[in-house]
């Protein structure tokens, strides 16, 4: 069973309104591009969370139900206005289902990093691929290991430096991990929490995707189609179930 790394404490923090993820301008595009993956059918979020893209996306008329390990995520979302429009089951997303099935299924904002063992992130794609409709996609937006950006010999990386907060990298290169810290002030109190990962190539990804019987459709650089090259940060990838 995957280990709940969102409880109360971080759940309580996750929408920030000042924080990047949550402005219009980040949230916008990640809807669009699900939509259109929709179309008239329905959706499925995989680590559903506090519903920074479900709720928007339920209200342009998307049937989306959600799964995510953390009841205090989900707390969050189902006491939005909104949520009552969209179902969540409590469960490891690599492995619980819910009823009916999907024209899209995703993951965004590295989601599937959370899941800390190859065997567990290909359970995923089967998964999702098992709620698929034949043609469905499954959708993962994930970062690409900073690994070359390293100093050479180091293995830690800043991401975060501010006078309030502090966040680092920790790779384990050998076990292909990495343990994101974090370190704020919040009402003059010191908050420390460390969070374990598992960082994918998109070639093993689409290796995962075969085995779960998809095949790769598109992949680009952001949510926006830009293209995807040797120096993008990140993937937005899709895969489609066979079948007719």
């Amino acid at each position: 069973m995957t280990t709940d790394y969102f409880g109360e404490d971080v759940a309580a923090r996750y929408d920030d309104p000042d924080d990047e993820m949550s402005q219009a301008a980040a949230v916008d595009p990640v809807v669009d591009f699900i939509a259109a993956l929709a179309g008239d059918g329905a959706a499925l979020e995989l680590g559903i969370g506090t519903g920074r893209i479900a709720l928007p996306l339920a209200a342009r008329g998307i049937r989306v139900q959600g799964i995510d390990l953390s009841e205090a995520m989900v707390a969050r979302l189902q006491a939005k206005p909104g949520a009552e429009e969209i179902g969540v089951a409590i469960g490891d997303f690599a492995t619980t289902r819910v009823d009916g099935t999907f024209s899209v299924a995703y993951l965004v904002f590295n989601t599937i990093m959370n899941l800390t063992t190859q065997d567990a992130q290909v359970a995923c794609f089967r998964n999702a691929s098992a709620h698929l409709e034949p043609g469905g996609c499954f959708v993962i937006e994930v970062m690409l290991p900073d690994l070359q950006r390293l100093p050479a010999g180091e293995t830690i990386r800043p991401f975060t430096v501010t006078s309030t907060r502090l966040g680092f990298d920790e790779y384990d290169i050998v076990g292909q991990g990495l343990t994101s810290h974090h370190y704020s002030v919040m009402d003059g109190k010191l908050r420390v929490n460390a969070i374990p990962f598992r960082y994918v190539w998109p070639a093993e990804l689409d290796l995962m995707a075969q085995l779960a019987g998809m095949t790769l459709r598109e992949r680009w650089s952001d949510w926006k189609r830009e293209p995807f090259t040797a120096a993008s940060t990140k993937h937005v990838s899709v895969w489609e179930k066979s079948g007719s």
